[in-house]
Order: C-alpha cells, then sequence, then structure tokens
C-alpha cells in the first residue's frame, strides 16, 4: 500500500548530507534505521515524561537490542527551553559516561528537539544526533533544518546553533497519541507551507482539514510528506538562514512576541503562529496589497483548527517592542515575512510601525468578527 512506502527526503548540509525518512509505523524499526549511521560508545535517548508516556512503549520496541541505551527525561514546556536545562541535561550526559562517539537522539516535540540539538551541538564540543519528532510541529518544521536553540527572558531561541541531525526519523502514527490541542495548533505549521510555497498545498488543506482534523491517515500523511519536502528544499538551498530560509518565519515575528510577553505560559507554539498568520495576512493586504480573497482564505483556514486561546490583554505597542527582540531584526530594524500572494513570501524590514501596531491594536477584533480585511486608513490618521 502507499502510505506503507517508505518515503525519503534528502536535506543539504554544510557537515554532511542526512535524510528525513517518513512512513507510518517507523518508529518500532527505529534500531534498523539507526545502525545504518554506524557505530556508537552510547546511545541517549533525551524525552519528556509526558512523551514517554504516550510513545515510550513502541519507543522501547524500537530501540531494542541498542547497547549501552540510556533514556534521560526533562521537562517539555517551553518555560523549559532554557540553559538552565541544558546544563543539566550535559551534567547527566558526563555521569551516564557520554563520550564523543556518543550518539544523542531527541524523543518529542520541538522543545525536546530543540534543547536536544543545542546539547548535542556543545557536549564535547559536538555529539552525533538523531530526531524523533512526535508532534505536527516537530514533524514538519523544528526537527527538519538543524537549527536548534533555547530562549532567553528577553526573546524566543536567541541562544542556539545550526547543527543538523544525521537522520530524521517521522512516524505519522504517533500523532494518534497527541493531545487534541497540540494536534490542532500544530496545523498552523502545514498551513504555513501552503501559503509560503504551494497554493495547491493550501487547497487541498482546504479540502481535506476536516479529514485531518479527524486524523484520517491518508489525507494526514500526504500534509506531513508534502510540507517536510517544502522544509527540506528551502532549508538545502539556505542552510544558515542568509535569505530564502525566513520565508519559514511566516507569522512567527507576531507569534514569538505573543510567547514572550505572555511568559512562554498562555500558548502551544502552533497556536502562537496561528494567531501571528493571520495577523500577516493582514499586514500583507496592508503593505503589500495581497488580495482580500487570499486573506480571507488564509484566515477562513486558521480558523478551522481553533478554537486558540484569546488574544491577550498587552498593549499593542508593548508586542511591537517585543518584536525588536526577534532573531530576524537587523539593524534595530524588525523584519516581517509576508505573503504577496499564496504560494509566495518574502521578507521586509521596512515596514512603517504604525502599520504593524493597527494590526497588533485592531487585527484581532477583525479576525473574530469574521469581517473583510482591514481598512486602516482611519487608524493612519
Amino acid at each position: 500500500m502507499k502510505n506503507e512506502r517508505l518515503h525519503s527526503i534528502r536535506v543539504r548540509a554544510a557537515s554532511g548530507d542526512y535524510a528525513v525518512l517518513c512512513r507510518r509505523g517507523l518508529l518500532v524499526q527505529a534500531r534498523k534505521h539507526i545502525e545504518n549511521l554506524g557505530e556508537f560508545s552510547s546511545v541517549h535517548v533525551l524525552t519528556s515524561p509526558n512523551v514517554w508516556r504516550a510513545v515510550g512503549g513502541k519507543a522501547k520496541r524500537g530501540f531494542r537490542g541498542i547497547r549501552n541505551l540510556r533514556v534521560h527525561q526533562f521537562p517539555d514546556g517551553e518555560a523549559a527551553k532554557t540553559l538552565r536545562t541544558v546544563e543539566a541535561l550535559a551534567r547527566t550526559l558526563v555521569r551516564a559516561g557520554a563520550d564523543r562517539r556518543a550518539l544523542l537522539v531527541a524523543v518529542g516535540g520541538g522543545v525536546i528537539g530543540d534543547v536536544a540539538g543545542f546539547v548535542a551541538a556543545s557536549y564535547l564540543r559536538g555529539v552525533a544526533l538523531v530526531q524523533v519528532p512526535t508532534t505536527i510541529v516537530a514533524q514538519v518544521d523544528s526537527a527538519v533544518g538543524g537549527k536548534t536553540g533555547v530562549n532567553l527572558p528577553e526573546g524566543k531561541n536567541l541562544l542556539g546553533a545550526f547543527y543538523p541531525p544525521r537522520l530524521v526519523l517521522v512516524d505519522p502514527e504517533v500523532l494518534t497519541s497527541l493531545p487534541e490541542r497540540e494536534f490542532r495548533g500544530g496545523m498552523a505549521e502545514v498551513i504555513k507551507y501552503g501559503v509560503i510555497a504551494d497554493a495547491r498545498l493550501f487547497a487541498d488543506l482546504e479540502k481535506q482539514m476536516d479529514a485531518i482534523l479527524a486524523r484520517q491517515a491518508a489525507p494526514l500523511e500526504h500534509v506531513i510528506r508534502r510540507s517536510i519536502e517544502i522544509k527540506a528544499d528551502v532549508v538545502s538551498k539556505d542552510e544558515k538562514e542568509s535569505g530564502l530560509r525566513e520565508i519559514l518565519n511566516y507569522g512567527h515575528t507576531f507569534a514569538h512576541a505573543l510567547e514572550s510577553a505572555t511568559s512562554y505560559r498562555k500558548y502551544r507554539h502552533g497556536e502562537a503562529v496561528a494567531w501571528g498568520m493571520m495577523c500577516a495576512a493582514l499586514l500583507g493586504h496592508e503593505q503589500l496589497q495581497t488580495p482580500a480573497d487570499d486573506v480571507a482564505r488564509i484566515i477562513a483556514l486558521v480558523r478551522r483548527i481553533g478554537p486558540l486561546p484569546p488574544w491577550p490583554r498587552v498593549p499593542a505597542r508593548r508586542l511591537f517592542a517585543a518584536m525588536h527582540a526577534d532573531k530576524k531584526a537587523k539593524f534595530g530594524k524588525v523584519r516581517f515575512v509576508l505573503s504577496p500572494k499564496l504560494g509566495q513570501a518574502r521578507s521586509f524590514d521596512g515596514v512603517p510601525e504604525r502599520k504593524a501596531i493597527c494590526v497588533l491594536q485592531f487585527g484581532p477584533h477583525f479576525i473574530l468578527r469574521s469581517e473583510p480585511p482591514v481598512n486602516f486608513e482611519k487608524c493612519h490618521a
């Protein structure tokens, strides 16, 4: 059957190409694919209690027979994505005897992958890494491309490294155990790929969203694979985010400000991205004359994955100030990724402050009332 075929996507990286393997049931076959990478002195699984309760049974079957295997657990909330967590894990690895021939295997969502990746990049100046993403956000986005990092109180992902894994194992079957809120929020990252790179994928999502949200295997696996293909293509062309790769941050300038201003406690990452994409669509209409129909379609599709936590009671100017800590900011200017039309996106650093603040102040009200894109003329007066 088609959904049983191993789907392999190649990602180019300066330190060596690697594969993203995608197939249902792949987790229970993990040992075979890990052993194909070569011999390691020890293997250390980095995961969280929540993830291990959900997929630990399958993971244990998949890792059975691997010599010198240890499992290390740490919290997977965004608030735990700190240097303190990195230090604690590094010291745990030292006590476990991990040397330069050790392999770290990240089993979990975006936080697990980002933290484990940063540990792998910095422990003994770099040890081998395999990513086993277990959420939609991680499978289609954060586990692919080699970006690792942790947060500071001043902003998200401000410390990190580009450190590609040796292998990524994507098993869509593990998503059946994902909590509903995590699943729905994660679909924002899938919608993002349709907006920035593939209008046909966006149309497929419009047609299939009900089936996808019901976790029907075929349509879900299709959009996951297509999203990975887009991500792999972009990061292969721009590994260090010097240009093209910035389009992957569509909606994220807004999202990171929302997360930072609420101390990473109000939103799941995908939920913040969902709000951010709707705001970016409105800003695109104002700045680039993005067609109103495209803006309406983006907002309508994002709203179908809701409900989302409400917009925070944070002044618009405070949210805009938080955007200056975004890692895309250059020379003190906030950069936004905007879409001139569905299937295309690029970065802009010349967006007037007043336009961004208008979106932050009035956009959420228009989004919730499902009105046409806001006319900003009165706001500018």
